[in-house]
This record gives C-alpha cells, structure tokens and sequence, in this order.
C-alpha cells in the first residue's frame, strides 16, 4: 500500500480547515496539515497574479487520491484548486502503516 501526500491551497486558513477535517471525518486522510500565510504568484486568465493563500498537506494512500480530489473540488471555492498527489518514497514505516490504518480502503458511495 503506498501512501502519499496531497498538497491543496486555499484561500485562507479556515477554508483549509473545513477541507482538512472533512477528509480526515472521511478518512479519505489520516492527518491534514494546514500551513497559513504562503504568497502564490500564478498566471490566471492571463494575468499575474500575487496572493496570500493557505497550504493544506493531506496524508492519505494513493489509491484514494481520485475520491480525495472530488471531496475537495465539491468544498473548495476556487474554480480551479490547486490538488496535486505526491508519492512518499520512504519513511518512518510506523507513521506510513498509521496513514494506511487511519485510511478506508476505498471510498465510501
């Protein structure tokens, strides 16, 4: 079972917080992480844009990345989130079996 990490932003700390908890109650995540105050400088419908964001880091297993990703475009209020999967390549193997463990094996319909 290979866990991963999925790095979201947001636009503030309590949009990440709301998305966080939810798929941790899901258990589409063993854990989320919410780090406030990153400045993001993208390109959006031409424009350069500069704005102060939230990263949200879920810990789940990969094969629950696509369920993941739905929850959170249902939440989120960009029209475009930032949701990209990230596969661990090592570890603590006790952390990477708990992020297995704390996770359902598929999602629930």
């Amino acid at each position: 079972m290979t866990a991963c990490l999925v790095y979201i932003t947001a636009s503030n700390a309590a949009e990440a917080e709301h998305i966080g908890r939810a798929l941790v109650e899901a258990r589409l995540a063993a854990c989320a992480n919410v780090h406030p105050s990153v400045t993001s400088i993208y390109r959006w419908q031409g424009k350069i844009e500069t704005e102060s964001e939230t990263v949200l880091i879920a810990k789940t297993r990969e094969s629950l990345v696509d369920a993941l990703t739905e929850k959170v475009v249902s939440l989120h209020e960009y029209d475009c989130p930032c949701i990209v999967a990230v596969p661990i390549a090592g570890g603590h193997q006790a952390f990477l079996d708990w992020i297995v463990d704390e996770t359902v094996s598929r999602p629930v319909a």
